[in-house]
């Protein structure tokens, strides 16, 4: 009987083996499943908000792509209106020359007018006598010689101021 044994329980050792190993091939891909799914169930998460931040990068990409294009468009038109600067910068230095030479005028032409004024009172004072006789009223020469005088010092009649002034100093001269 050692021998019928034996062979049972060789037999049942073979047949349990074969029942594992049935068990396992039949077990193993149900069980590679499980660890895919598993494997799956915990990295699927951070894969979809990976996803959502390489769209969202994406997107912002782009914008900065247009924003680049568009930037490099306007550095395009600038560089072309370049000359255009360059005359709005003549026409500038220009006007500026103008106008000081304007003001460096009217300082001249004021001075010149205070000078006149200053020369006229002390000629009309060195002739004025203490005792003065009733003189008829005269505003309305006064008025007119005013006038005639800013005439001859503006440069509305078309000659230069240096005409003006020898014209004056004549007839202040011819007055006394």
């Amino acid at each position: 009987m050692s021998r019928a044994s034996d062979l049972i329980f060789k037999t049942r050792k073979t047949s349990e083996k074969i029942s594992e190993n049935v068990h396992i091939f039949a077990n193993d891909p149900s069980l590679a499943f499980f660890r895919v799914q598993e494997h799956v169930r915990k990295v699927l998460p951070a894969i979809y908000e990976k996803r959502e931040e390489v769209f969202q990068l994406q997107k912002n990409l782009q914008g900065h792509c247009y924003d680049m294009e568009y930037g490099v468009e306007a550095l395009q038109t600038i560089e072309k209106s370049e000359p255009l600067f360059s005359n709005v910068q003549a026409i500038l230095k220009n006007s500026i020359f103008l106008k000081q030479q304007l003001a460096t005028e009217e300082n001249r032409l004021k001075v010149l007018k205070e000078s006149i004024k200053s020369s006229v009172y002390k000629r009309f004072s060195a002739h004025l006598a203490l005792d003065l006789p009733d003189l008829p009223d005269f505003s309305g020469v006064i008025r007119d010689t005013s006038q005639r005088i800013e005439n001859k010092i503006g440069p509305s009649n078309g000659r230069d101021a240096q005409s003006n002034l020898g014209e004056l100093q004549r007839s202040y001269t011819t007055l006394h």
